[in-house]
C-alpha cells in the first residue's frame, strides 16, 4: 500500500474523524466567546491560541486530504466547501477584508461534511431545490399579484404598510408569516375596509397554508428517496459482503476434499 493510500485510510478512520468533529465543536465554543468583551479582557490571550491551534489542525487536515486525494479532492464538492470555509479563515483581518474575517465561524458547518446524517439531510435538500424553485416562482406571482391589488385598495389610507409595491410586499410577508397580522395589520385595516377580510384571508389560506406546505411536502419527500437511496446501498454491500463469504467458504471447502 503506498503512502497516500495509508494516509486516505488514516483520514477516513471513525477516531479521526470523531477527533476532527471535536475541533470543530470546540472551535465554535472558541469563536461565541471571542464576541464577549468581558471573557477576552481576561482570557483573550488563550482563546486565541486555542482558536490559531483549530485553524492550523484544520489547514493540516486539507493538506492532508489534498495530499491523499490528489487532483480527485477537487472532484468532491463536500471537499471544496470544507477548502473554501477553511481558506476564509486565512484571510487578514486588515484592508477591508474584515467582514470576511467575520465568516470564519463558517467553520462550524465543518460538521456537516464529518457528519453523515447531516450531510444526507443537505442533501436532501440540495435535491429539493429545482422543484422548490417551481414552487418559489408560483409564491413570487402570487406575492406580485397581491402587492398590486394591496397598494391599489389599501394604499392611500394605509402608507406605511401599503403604499407601494416593495411596503406591500413586505407586509403580505408579514401576514404570510402570522406575526401579529391579526391586530397588528388586518383589524385595523378593516376598521376603514370592512370588506378587507375578503382580500387578506384568501391570501393567507394559499400562501401560508398551501404553498408553504408544498415546500415541506418536496423536502419531505427528498429526505425519503435520499433514506431509501441509503438503505438500498447498505442492502447491496451487506449482500456483496455475505455472497463474498460464502464463495470464500466454498473455494475452503473445495481445496480440502
Amino acid at each position: 500500500m503506498t503512502f497516500r493510500a495509508r494516509l486516505g485510510a488514516f483520514l477516513d478512520r471513525g477516531d479521526v474523524q470523531s477527533a476532527i468533529t471535536g475541533v470543530i465543536v470546540l472551535n465554535a465554543i472558541v469563536l461565541g466567546l471571542e464576541t464577549s468583551p468581558e471573557v477576552m479582557s481576561r482570557v483573550g490571550s488563550l482563546v486565541v491560541i486555542i482558536d490559531t491551534i483549530c485553524l492550523a489542525i484544520f489547514v493540516v487536515e486539507i493538506a492532508a486530504r489534498l495530499c491523499a486525494r490528489g487532483w480527485s479532492f477537487f472532484r468532491g464538492g463536500w471537499n471544496l466547501f470544507d477548502l473554501a470555509v477553511v481558506a476564509v479563515a486565512l484571510v487578514p483581518s486588515g484592508h477591508g477584508f474584515s467582514v470576511l474575517r467575520a465568516l470564519r465561524v463558517l467553520r462550524v458547518l465543518r460538521v456537516i461534511s464529518v457528519a453523515p446524517r447531516l450531510r444526507r439531510v443537505v442533501e436532501a435538500f440540495l435535491t429539493a431545490l429545482p422543484g422548490m424553485a417551481s414552487v418559489f416562482l408560483l409564491m413570487a406571482l402570487l406575492f406580485y399579484v397581491g402587492a398590486v391589488i394591496a397598494t391599489t385598495l389599501f394604499g392611500a389610507a394605509f402608507p406605511d404598510w401599503f403604499g407601494d409595491m416593495g411596503t406591500s410586499a413586505y407586509t403580505l410577508f408579514q401576514i404570510m408569516t402570522l406575526e401579529s397580522w391579526s391586530m397588528g395589520i388586518v383589524r385595523p385595516v378593516m376598521e376603514v375596509y370592512p370588506w378587507a377580510w375578503a382580500f387578506f384571508v384568501p391570501f393567507i389560506m394559499v400562501t401560508t397554508f398551501a404553498v408553504v406546505n408544498l415546500i415541506v411536502g418536496l423536502v419531505v419527500n427528498s429526505m425519503q428517496t435520499a433514506h431509501e437511496e441509503v438503505s438500498v446501498a447498505a442492502t447491496d454491500a451487506y449482500r456483496e459482503t455475505v455472497l463474498a463469504r460464502l464463495e470464500a467458504i466454498e473455494k475452503r471447502l473445495a481445496e480440502r476434499s
